[in-house]
């Protein structure tokens, strides 16, 4: 009897863990959607928002590591149970770096200060805005329904992501070559760019944290990464 009441009490544990997962998840997409939008709009009150809504993205973080722990001291898991809550602090763990990254770039929004506003970048943006954001939550429905296949499915779409990252970079490179004026504007949006390109690596390591809950291990294969060379070294972090 007293087993089948931890047994119980463990999965009201890790229930509320997966609720929290998904609160914070839900946060970090509107985020994403939102830096970009307020991106392109210069809608300076946007990127404030998405700047305030990082603080409420780290205190859910801190959260679901504090009941992870608990968790873990009065329940004692084994094996899959605790890969279950290791999974639940991994994913808590991308989703505040993609808070981070989204709140990077609603702090530029103010910064972009020009008439320059050329179409053609702002669409490759939104393009790359569009393929992250779904990857992010097509990966948090896998970690919410175990879906091995569609985590995978997620861990091998990264490709995409870089090329586009690169195909934009060199546009960014041609209008600074072209115009001086252009130089602060096109590094802002470089940025921008980089920033959302490591967003899907973050959507990445959530789908090999998926495969870690569900196989105990970690994935062999070499991650699949576009060629992110030239962009990589240009740009310092930030």
């Amino acid at each position: 009897m007293a087993s089948e009441h931890t047994a119980k009490a463990f999965d009201t544990d890790l229930q509320e863990l997966t609720r929290l997962v998904a609160e914070m998840g839900g946060l970090a997409e509107r985020m994403i959607v939102d830096s970009v939008d307020a991106l392109i709009r210069r809608d300076v009150a946007l990127g404030q928002r998405v700047v305030a809504t990082d603080a409420e993205i780290d205190a859910l973080q801190k959260k679901i590591e504090e009941r992870a722990v608990l968790t873990i001291a009065r329940r004692q898991p084994m094996a899959v149970d605790l890969r279950e809550i290791v999974g639940a602090m991994r994913v808590a763990t991308d989703l505040e770096r993609i808070g981070d990254l989204a709140k990077n770039m609603g702090k530029r929004v103010a910064a972009l200060e020009t008439d320059f506003h050329p179409l053609k970048l702002f669409r490759g943006l939104e393009h790359m805005t569009d393929l992250v954001q779904q990857q992010v939550k097509s990966v948090l429905d896998a970690y919410a329904a175990h879906d091995l296949p569609a985590a995978m499915m997620v861990w091998k779409g990264d490709e995409e992501v870089d090329a586009i990252c690169t195909s934009l970079f060199r546009e960014l490179l041609t209008y600074m070559m072209e115009d001086p004026r252009n130089i602060s504007f096109c590094i802002h949006l470089m940025f921008c760019a980089k920033n959302i390109e490591r967003i899907g690596d973050h959507a990445t390591n959530i789908a090999e944290t998926v495969f870690y809950m569900i196989e105990g291990q970690a994935i062999a294969d070499k991650r699949p990464k576009g060629d992110m060379t030239t962009f990589a070294t240009t740009l310092p972090n930030t």
